[in-house]
């Protein structure tokens, strides 16, 4: 069956069908993770867990809409207690549910050196990378009192035997393909001819790819790919064409991207019949001064409103939110 590794593009048979009544849905997806600088080299040590009460604060936030976030937990947020204090609660009672993401560099057992082609997992011997998904899978576990069933790899790097893994290790999902982004001058996967739509990975229908959702906007969307990638050197020029209507790469974030800009998006994907819409961004945007995104609390109260425009605005579309369970759950088998 095409489609065995995750870096395949599916065939059309692949694509998950849901039962009529699941209609479209939004997942919000949480990169749970430690602070670090983001301009400096992959360091072991030097990293912080600062953040981590600043969950409590949006898993509150997320509660009001009646929103079950999905956080991808790494390993400094794992095996720290207060991470554990901080969420455990909520995923005891259905209101949050959590994932692995596994950050390799700093990921026990450490054996490769630490560089930028080894920060993306799939580039690992698979012995290793088993093992580093294996103890943080384990650290989840343990911490949080629930079994993890849906993966994203740091940086968005899957290999050609990360499907086999995850299989190995049980989990549903996997939502590690970003589609329209190339990492490959990085020495990570190409995803720029990867689907939106949900698929099955495997021939049994047990590990479904969920890809993070962006599309292209304009009036030149539909030539997308064969536009913008020559584009990634010359920003001015991609502004230039985003201000004039013409072309624009939209992420569903609150990360670079503005509300009027994000609800450009949705329009798209739900016109596209998407039913899954993936947002993502990184927990240490919860608080000021750890990504680039959220310098200051002026910064931070923005953040917040993003949200709830957004929320609000899938709300008026009829677009209700969902969650891994009840993805699994809304598969039509038939």
């Amino acid at each position: 069956m095409p489609g065995s590794s995750l870096l395949d593009l599916p065939s059309a048979e692949q694509f998950v069908r849901f039962r009529e009544d699941f209609g479209q849905r939004f997942i919000v997806t949480v990169d749970t993770e430690e602070e670090f600088d983001w301009n400096a080299p992959l360091n072991r040590e030097r990293f912080g867990l600062v953040t981590i009460p600043a969950l409590r604060k949006f898993q509150q936030f997320c509660d009001g809409f009646g929103v079950v976030p999905s956080y991808m937990l790494d390993y400094p947020i794992a095996s720290a207690p207060p991470a554990a204090e901080a969420l455990r609660g909520a995923v005891a009672d259905g209101r949050a549910e959590i994932g692995v993401q596994l950050h390799p560099w700093v990921s026990p057992p450490f054996e490769e050196a630490v560089n930028e082609f080894n920060s993306f997992a799939g580039n690992l011997p698979p012995r290793l990378e088993n093992a580093k998904f294996a103890r943080l899978r384990d650290a989840i576990e343990g911490n949080f009192g629930a079994a993890p069933l849906i993966y994203r790899a740091g940086r968005y790097g899957i290999g050609p035997h990360s499907a086999a893994m995850l299989k190995e290790h049980g989990l549903a999902i996997d939502t590690s393909v970003r589609a329209l982004f190339d990492y490959s001058y990085a020495g990570g996967p190409n995803f720029r001819n990867h689907p939106l739509r949900p698929y099955w990975v495997d021939a049994e229908r047990t590990l479904m790819e969920l890809p993070l959702t962006t599309v292209y906007w304009g009036l030149l969307r539909q030539a997308g790919n064969i536009i913008y990638p020559h584009m990634w050197r010359t920003p001015s020029v991609r502004g230039l064409l985003a201000r004039a209507g013409l072309l624009e790469r939209i992420p569903l974030t609150p990360e670079g991207v503005t509300a009027e800009e994000a609800i450009r998006g949705v329009d798209i994907a739900l016109d596209d019949g998407l039913p899954v819409l993936v947002f993502s961004f990184h927990s240490p945007s919860l608080a000021p001064g750890h990504t680039p995104y959220v310098r200051s609390d002026e910064d931070l109260d923005a953040f917040y409103d993003w949200w709830r425009t957004l929320f609000g605005y899938l709300a008026s579309r009829g677009v209700r939110p969902t969650c891994v369970r009840e993805i699994m759950a809304s598969v039509a088998l038939a």
